[in-house]
Protein backbone atom coordinates (compact mmCIF):
# COMPACT_ATOMS: atom_id res chain seq x y z
CA UNK A 1 0.00 0.00 0.00
CA UNK A 2 2.15 3.30 -1.26
CA UNK A 3 1.53 6.69 -1.47
CA UNK A 4 -1.40 6.46 1.68
CA UNK A 5 -3.65 4.51 -0.91
CA UNK A 6 -6.25 1.93 -0.03
CA UNK A 7 -8.73 0.17 -1.87
CA UNK A 8 -11.24 2.82 -2.08
CA UNK A 9 -9.32 5.62 -2.77
CA UNK A 10 -9.43 7.05 -5.90
CA UNK A 11 -6.26 9.69 -6.68
CA UNK A 12 -7.49 12.76 -8.77
CA UNK A 13 -7.89 16.51 -8.04
CA UNK A 14 -10.54 18.18 -6.84
CA UNK A 15 -11.99 20.42 -4.42
CA UNK A 16 -13.23 17.48 -2.56
CA UNK A 17 -10.20 16.04 -2.46
CA UNK A 18 -8.56 18.49 -1.29
CA UNK A 19 -10.87 19.60 1.54
CA UNK A 20 -9.34 18.49 4.98
CA UNK A 21 -10.40 15.19 6.45
CA UNK A 22 -11.82 15.85 9.41
CA UNK A 23 -14.35 17.91 7.63
CA UNK A 24 -15.21 15.18 5.56
CA UNK A 25 -16.05 13.27 8.02
CA UNK A 26 -18.11 14.83 10.38
CA UNK A 27 -19.82 16.13 7.18
CA UNK A 28 -20.84 12.30 6.16
CA UNK A 29 -21.47 11.85 9.67
CA UNK A 30 -23.96 14.30 9.83
CA UNK A 31 -25.70 13.76 6.33
CA UNK A 32 -26.08 9.76 7.24
CA UNK A 33 -28.14 10.82 10.54
CA UNK A 34 -30.04 13.01 8.36
CA UNK A 35 -31.06 10.05 6.07
CA UNK A 36 -31.77 8.01 8.71
CA UNK A 37 -34.17 10.66 10.77
CA UNK A 38 -36.21 10.85 7.41
CA UNK A 39 -39.25 9.18 7.73
CA UNK A 40 -39.52 6.57 5.24
CA UNK A 41 -43.07 7.29 4.78
CA UNK A 42 -41.51 10.17 2.60
CA UNK A 43 -40.23 9.97 -1.01
CA UNK A 44 -38.92 13.16 -2.24
CA UNK A 45 -36.40 14.19 0.51
CA UNK A 46 -34.51 10.74 -0.44
CA UNK A 47 -34.50 12.43 -3.94
CA UNK A 48 -32.82 15.80 -2.55
CA UNK A 49 -29.97 13.50 -0.73
CA UNK A 50 -29.57 10.79 -4.07
CA UNK A 51 -29.01 14.72 -5.97
CA UNK A 52 -26.87 15.91 -3.24
CA UNK A 53 -24.32 12.76 -3.40
CA UNK A 54 -24.41 13.03 -7.18
CA UNK A 55 -23.34 16.31 -7.38
CA UNK A 56 -20.85 15.90 -4.49
CA UNK A 57 -19.85 12.72 -7.51
CA UNK A 58 -19.54 15.15 -9.99
CA UNK A 59 -17.50 18.11 -8.28
CA UNK A 60 -15.16 14.98 -7.15
CA UNK A 61 -14.85 14.07 -11.14
CA UNK A 62 -15.88 10.25 -9.24
CA UNK A 63 -17.26 8.67 -12.34
CA UNK A 64 -20.59 6.34 -11.99
CA UNK A 65 -18.71 3.02 -13.23
CA UNK A 66 -16.38 3.54 -10.22
CA UNK A 67 -19.02 3.95 -7.69
CA UNK A 68 -21.87 1.27 -8.38
CA UNK A 69 -19.68 -1.73 -8.84
CA UNK A 70 -17.96 -1.02 -5.06
CA UNK A 71 -21.82 -0.17 -4.30
CA UNK A 72 -22.49 -4.10 -4.36
CA UNK A 73 -21.20 -4.55 -0.57
CA UNK A 74 -24.81 -3.66 0.95
CA UNK A 75 -26.21 -6.84 -1.19
CA UNK A 76 -26.74 -8.49 1.88
CA UNK A 77 -28.74 -5.98 3.20
CA UNK A 78 -30.78 -6.03 0.07
CA UNK A 79 -31.45 -9.66 0.38
CA UNK A 80 -33.03 -9.17 3.71
CA UNK A 81 -35.04 -6.22 2.51
CA UNK A 82 -36.60 -8.51 -0.25
CA UNK A 83 -37.68 -11.01 2.46
CA UNK A 84 -39.59 -8.74 4.65
CA UNK A 85 -42.58 -8.12 2.60
CA UNK A 86 -42.98 -11.93 2.93
CA UNK A 87 -41.97 -12.17 6.56
CA UNK A 88 -44.07 -9.25 7.86
CA UNK A 89 -47.38 -10.03 9.44
CA UNK A 90 -50.10 -7.15 9.77
CA UNK A 91 -51.71 -5.93 6.59
CA UNK A 92 -51.65 -7.54 3.28
CA UNK A 93 -51.63 -5.91 0.04
CA UNK A 94 -51.95 -7.97 -3.27
CA UNK A 95 -48.68 -7.10 -5.47
CA UNK A 96 -48.43 -9.18 -8.78
CA UNK A 97 -50.26 -12.01 -7.22
CA UNK A 98 -48.10 -12.03 -4.32
CA UNK A 99 -49.67 -11.73 -0.68
CA UNK A 100 -47.21 -8.49 0.67
CA UNK A 101 -47.24 -7.51 4.11
CA UNK A 102 -47.37 -3.64 4.09
CA UNK A 103 -45.34 -3.06 6.78
CA UNK A 104 -42.79 -5.33 5.62
CA UNK A 105 -42.96 -3.32 2.14
CA UNK A 106 -42.24 -0.21 4.32
CA UNK A 107 -39.31 -1.99 6.35
CA UNK A 108 -37.52 -2.64 2.73
CA UNK A 109 -38.01 0.71 1.50
CA UNK A 110 -36.35 1.92 4.36
CA UNK A 111 -33.59 -0.62 4.53
CA UNK A 112 -33.19 0.20 0.53
CA UNK A 113 -33.15 3.70 0.41
CA UNK A 114 -31.27 4.73 3.51
CA UNK A 115 -28.80 2.05 3.24
CA UNK A 116 -28.07 2.70 -0.49
CA UNK A 117 -27.47 6.22 0.55
CA UNK A 118 -25.38 5.72 3.34
CA UNK A 119 -23.15 3.32 1.40
CA UNK A 120 -23.05 5.76 -1.92
CA UNK A 121 -21.91 8.73 0.88
CA UNK A 122 -19.34 6.47 2.45
CA UNK A 123 -17.81 5.67 -0.72
CA UNK A 124 -17.67 9.38 -1.09
CA UNK A 125 -15.56 9.97 1.65
CA UNK A 126 -13.19 6.88 0.61
CA UNK A 127 -12.49 7.63 -2.39
CA UNK A 128 -11.15 11.17 -1.76
CA UNK A 129 -9.62 10.72 1.75
CA UNK A 130 -6.20 9.12 1.34
CA UNK A 131 -5.36 6.54 4.64
CA UNK A 132 -2.24 9.21 5.94
CA UNK A 133 -5.29 11.67 6.15
CA UNK A 134 -7.38 9.76 8.51
CA UNK A 135 -5.01 9.49 11.64
CA UNK A 136 -4.40 13.21 12.25
CA UNK A 137 -8.13 14.15 11.34
CA UNK A 138 -9.37 11.55 13.91
CA UNK A 139 -7.12 12.82 16.98
CA UNK A 140 -8.76 16.10 15.66
CA UNK A 141 -12.26 14.87 16.76
CA UNK A 142 -11.39 13.86 20.01
CA UNK A 143 -11.16 10.12 18.93
CA UNK A 144 -8.95 7.93 21.40
CA UNK A 145 -5.50 7.35 20.38
CA UNK A 146 -5.47 3.74 20.78
CA UNK A 147 -8.49 3.77 18.44
CA UNK A 148 -7.00 5.62 16.11
CA UNK A 149 -3.66 3.69 16.57
CA UNK A 150 -5.85 0.47 15.81
CA UNK A 151 -7.42 1.88 12.59
CA UNK A 152 -4.50 3.16 11.10
CA UNK A 153 -2.87 -0.23 11.61
CA UNK A 154 -5.95 -2.09 10.37
CA UNK A 155 -5.82 0.00 7.16
CA UNK A 156 -1.93 -1.06 6.98
CA UNK A 157 -2.47 -4.39 7.24
CA UNK A 158 -5.43 -5.22 5.26
CA UNK A 159 -3.82 -5.29 1.95
CA UNK A 160 -1.11 -7.57 2.97
CA UNK A 161 -4.31 -10.06 4.64
CA UNK A 162 -5.43 -9.61 0.90
CA UNK A 163 -2.61 -10.55 -0.77
CA UNK A 164 -2.09 -13.37 1.95
CA UNK A 165 -5.51 -14.69 0.99
CA UNK A 166 -4.78 -14.58 -3.04
CA UNK A 167 -1.32 -16.82 -2.33
CA UNK A 168 -3.42 -19.51 -0.48
CA UNK A 169 -5.77 -19.80 -2.98
CA UNK A 170 -3.35 -20.01 -6.17
CA UNK A 171 -1.84 -22.69 -4.17
CA UNK A 172 -5.05 -24.85 -3.51
CA UNK A 173 -5.88 -24.35 -7.11
CA UNK A 174 -2.18 -25.27 -8.33
CA UNK A 175 -2.78 -28.78 -5.83
CA UNK A 176 -6.12 -29.42 -7.93
CA UNK A 177 -8.43 -27.33 -5.55
CA UNK A 178 -12.00 -26.33 -7.37
CA UNK A 179 -12.79 -23.33 -4.75
CA UNK A 180 -16.47 -23.06 -6.68
CA UNK A 181 -16.89 -27.31 -6.11
CA UNK A 182 -19.30 -28.12 -2.64
CA UNK A 183 -17.08 -31.20 -1.72
CA UNK A 184 -14.22 -28.66 -0.92
CA UNK A 185 -15.99 -26.62 1.63
CA UNK A 186 -13.84 -28.17 4.16
CA UNK A 187 -10.48 -26.87 2.97
CA UNK A 188 -11.95 -23.58 2.60
CA UNK A 189 -12.45 -23.48 6.18
CA UNK A 190 -8.82 -25.00 7.12
CA UNK A 191 -7.65 -21.91 5.17
CA UNK A 192 -9.81 -19.62 6.75
CA UNK A 193 -8.29 -20.58 9.74
CA UNK A 194 -5.23 -21.08 8.98
CA UNK A 195 -5.34 -17.28 7.93
CA UNK A 196 -6.33 -16.46 11.39
CA UNK A 197 -3.48 -18.06 12.58
CA UNK A 198 -0.82 -16.64 10.37
CA UNK A 199 -2.49 -13.16 11.15
CA UNK A 200 -2.56 -13.20 15.04
CA UNK A 201 1.26 -14.33 14.82
CA UNK A 202 2.09 -11.57 12.06
CA UNK A 203 0.07 -9.00 15.10
CA UNK A 204 2.32 -11.45 17.71
CA UNK A 205 5.17 -10.06 15.42
CA UNK A 206 4.39 -6.73 15.00
CA UNK A 207 3.79 -5.83 18.45
CA UNK A 208 7.03 -7.19 19.70
CA UNK A 209 8.57 -5.20 16.87
CA UNK A 210 6.58 -1.72 18.57
CA UNK A 211 8.03 -2.61 22.08
CA UNK A 212 11.88 -2.60 20.96
CA UNK A 213 11.13 -0.12 19.57
CA UNK A 214 10.24 1.89 22.81
CA UNK A 215 6.83 1.48 22.65
CA UNK A 216 5.16 1.86 26.02
CA UNK A 217 1.41 1.36 25.51
CA UNK A 218 0.43 5.01 24.72
CA UNK A 219 -0.55 5.79 21.86
CA UNK A 220 0.84 9.15 20.54
CA UNK A 221 -0.96 12.07 19.31
CA UNK A 222 -1.36 11.91 15.89
CA UNK A 223 -2.42 14.76 14.69
CA UNK A 224 0.70 16.84 15.84
CA UNK A 225 2.85 14.18 13.69
CA UNK A 226 3.46 15.22 10.30
CA UNK A 227 -0.19 16.40 9.64
CA UNK A 228 -1.17 18.53 7.40
CA UNK A 229 -2.78 22.19 8.50
CA UNK A 230 -5.54 22.19 10.67
CA UNK A 231 -9.23 23.38 9.04
CA UNK A 232 -9.74 26.55 8.38
CA UNK A 233 -13.55 28.43 9.77
CA UNK A 234 -14.12 28.89 5.56
CA UNK A 235 -13.49 25.58 5.13
CA UNK A 236 -15.93 24.10 7.21
CA UNK A 237 -18.77 26.50 6.04
CA UNK A 238 -18.09 25.73 2.78
CA UNK A 239 -17.84 21.99 3.04
CA UNK A 240 -20.65 21.51 5.54
CA UNK A 241 -23.11 22.74 3.28
CA UNK A 242 -24.22 19.11 2.15
CA UNK A 243 -25.05 17.92 5.44
CA UNK A 244 -26.16 21.22 6.08
CA UNK A 245 -29.08 20.81 3.26
CA UNK A 246 -29.39 17.04 4.48
CA UNK A 247 -30.57 18.44 7.77
CA UNK A 248 -32.90 21.08 6.65
CA UNK A 249 -34.11 18.45 4.13
CA UNK A 250 -34.97 15.98 7.03
CA UNK A 251 -36.55 18.37 9.20
CA UNK A 252 -38.76 19.97 5.91
CA UNK A 253 -39.60 16.10 5.44
CA UNK A 254 -40.98 15.55 9.25
CA UNK A 255 -42.51 19.19 9.44
CA UNK A 256 -44.78 18.52 6.53
CA UNK A 257 -45.51 14.47 7.32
Amino acid sequence: MGAGAHPLYRHDESAVHRTPAEVKIVCLLVFVLAVVATPREMFWPFAIYAAIIVATWRLARIPLRWVLPRMLIEAPFLVLAVLLPFAEGGQRIDVAGLQLSVAGLWAAWGIVVKGTLGVAAALTLAATTSATELPAALSRLAVPAVVTSVLVLMIRYIDLLAAEVSRMRMARIARGDSPRALHQARAIATGIGALFLRSYERGERVYAAMLSRGFDGRAPDLAVIGAPPRAMASQWMVAMLPAAAAVVVSVAAWVTQ
